[in-house]
């Protein structure tokens, strides 16, 4: 049996907050693609932890945040086409925080491949994936709704920090639903 609210008013509840969740995650994308500062002031809360591991920098802030995504290098991967492929997240709400789990590609035009023909959609040299990340939100809700509170994030290559990532994500997803 599953840990399922019982009214008629947590189910609905339970479905609200889910959808918001699954709004408020496909609007990241748009703003690491985009690098538009309303969009990423209104998804993430003032004090965001952002890790993206040992390897790379991440961001304390929201005003940290907007930076990440304005700089130059970032600006310049942006207009090499980048563009944030996300998974539908396994979503854990409980009160006013949840949890959410995904995957996220990295994908960019392959500038460098052989252009190829797709019947009725044109010709195109391809993508390429640059990298394959598994993500942990933790998001919270104020009163203007949902916003990413911290978010960590690992290559997924099946080995260290990302496979424990997804690892303690099955695991509480379980524990959760019992």
């Amino acid at each position: 049996m599953t840990n399922m609210p019982n009214s008629f008013e947590a189910r609905l509840r339970a479905v609200e907050d889910k959808l918001a969740i699954y709004d408020l995650l496909a609007t990241h994308p748009l703003s690491a693609d985009t690098g538009e500062q309303d969009l990423i002031e209104a998804i993430y809360t003032d004090g965001v932890i952002f890790d993206r591991g040992p390897h790379l920098d991440g961001a304390q802030g929201r005003d940290a945040m907007v930076q990440l995504v304005q700089r130059d290098e970032h600006r310049a991967a942006i207009a090499g086409g980048l563009a944030h492929f996300g998974s539908l997240p396994l979503v854990d709400v409980s009160g006013d925080t949840a949890v959410a789990v995904s995957y996220l590609a990295l994908i960019t035009p392959d500038h460098e491949g052989a252009p190829r023909d797709l019947p009725n959609h044109g010709l195109s040299q391809g993508y390429r994936i640059h990298r394959v990340l598994a993500n942990r939100w933790t998001l919270e809700r104020d009163t203007d709704g949902w916003r990413i509170a911290s978010r960590t994030l690992f290559p997924a290559d099946g080995t260290g920090a990302a496979l424990d990532l997804l690892r303690a994500a099955g695991a509480e997803h379980l524990h959760n639903s019992r």
